[in-house]
């Protein structure tokens, strides 16, 4: 088990507007503070992931993302409510509360609710986090510390160690309006 202070330190590392390392459910993230600019698109250039292709969010709890699902009809709040958390990502409509640096060029955005107990402890102190792949575009996804760390020498200004947990594949991803699956775990 990871230690609470560390939990702490990576939280103020993206406090401060750090982009962090972290154990996901099935791979390594990087993440950050999504209302930071500057953080966000030092994180894409990391990637070498285009700002056009928005990014996923990802919190501790669903009321971290109130903003955004306050006004969705009943139908749509229960699908969430009834995969999360865990390794479910849905597509919902941002209403322009999101920057674009985060939505892209998409009139949704990726939200998912963690499962994954370090990822949500660090959630739960810094609210939702920018969560992607740490892997450089066309690179497989991270699946070690050792490997974020070939991928990105000296480039992160931390990394909270821990383990994976435990799944083969990312989350699924599916659009909130029509339950289609844009991609399988």
């Amino acid at each position: 088990m990871v230690g609470n202070w560390r939990v702490q330190q990576a939280a103020r590392v993206v406090r401060r507007g750090g982009v962090i390392a972290y154990p996901t459910e099935a791979v390594w993230g990087l993440g950050c503070d999504p209302w930071e600019s500057d953080a966000v698109h030092r994180l894409l250039a990391l990637k070498e992931r285009p700002v056009e292709k928005g990014l996923i969010l990802v919190a501790d709890c669903v009321e971290q993302f109130d903003f955004l699902l306050e006004d969705l009809p009943e139908r749509w709040l229960d699908r969430l409510v009834g995969t999360w958390p865990g390794p479910n990502t849905w597509l919902v409509p941002h209403r322009d509360r999101l920057p674009d640096w985060i939505t892209g060029q998409h009139d949704s955005v990726a939200l998912r609710v963690t499962d994954h107990p370090l990822v949500a402890r660090l959630c739960a102190l810094t609210g939702p986090l920018v969560s992607t792949s740490a892997n450089p575009a066309g690179r497989p996804s991270a699946r070690s510390r050792l490997r974020v760390e070939q991928y990105f020498p000296g480039d992160l200004d931390g990394v909270l160690g821990g383990s994976l947990g435990g799944r083969k594949n990312p989350s699924t991803i599916r659009d909130i309006r029509n339950g289609e699956v844009i991609r399988a775990s």
